[in-house]
């Protein structure tokens, strides 16, 4: 529940049921159970600009996850998807929201590559939220390609969520909306992807 109230931009919300849920359940929930519900914290907290939390629950997420590691498969199936490769990728992001490029980069070099084909939308999410990075960093040749690169895989999926994305994308193109790549770049999103910009 605090991951879709975050998707919809309820962060306070979001960041009360992070913490609710980890709060009853610590002394129950397996560590990497108790990771996740940090993450989504420190997502929350992204959101809601507030460095310092989203920091701190992200490092204890991080701490968590090694304790998980050492749990020799007392760990419930479910959450096997969490490991320090999703939580890099998350924390790319993270850093993203709060406008902090550097960490964001060193945070991605640490994610896995995901290869097209395989979770195409989550491929085509994490290059919008690369590619938006690097506008951050002020660098539109790696940005562009990055956010082409998003497009030619969200074209071929139908999710609002992946819209969004391309949406942060295109909000960081506005520095130069006046170069003619860019307004390339927005006449593809607008006919490939039926998205206003």
């Amino acid at each position: 529940m605090a991951m879709q109230a975050l998707l919809r931009d309820f962060t306070d919300e979001a960041v009360d049921m992070a913490q609710g849920a980890f709060n009853r359940t610590r002394d129950q929930a397996a560590p990497r159970v108790l990771a996740f519900s940090k993450l989504i914290e420190a997502r929350a907290h992204a959101r809601g600009r507030d460095a310092r939390a989203a920091s701190a629950a992200l490092a204890a997420s991080e701490a968590l996850l090694g304790q998980a590691a050492r749990a020799d498969g007392e760990e419930p199936a479910w959450i096997d998807f969490y490991n320090h490769a999703r939580l890099s990728a998350d924390a790319a992001e993270i850093f993203r929201d709060l406008g902090n490029p550097r960490a964001a980069l060193t945070w991605n070099s640490q994610a896995a590559t995901m290869a097209p084909g395989l979770f195409t939308r989550s491929v085509g999410i994490r290059l919008a939220i690369v590619g938006t990075v690097h506008l951050q960093d002020r660098d539109l040749d790696q940005g562009l390609q990055l956010g082409n690169q998003a497009v030619d895989i969200l074209a071929r999926v139908k999710s609002a969520r992946a819209l969004d994305y391309v949406r942060q994308f295109n909000a960081s193109l506005v520095p130069w909306h006046r170069e003619a790549r860019v307004v390339d770049f927005r006449d593809r999103v607008r006919s490939e992807l039926a998205m206003a910009v």
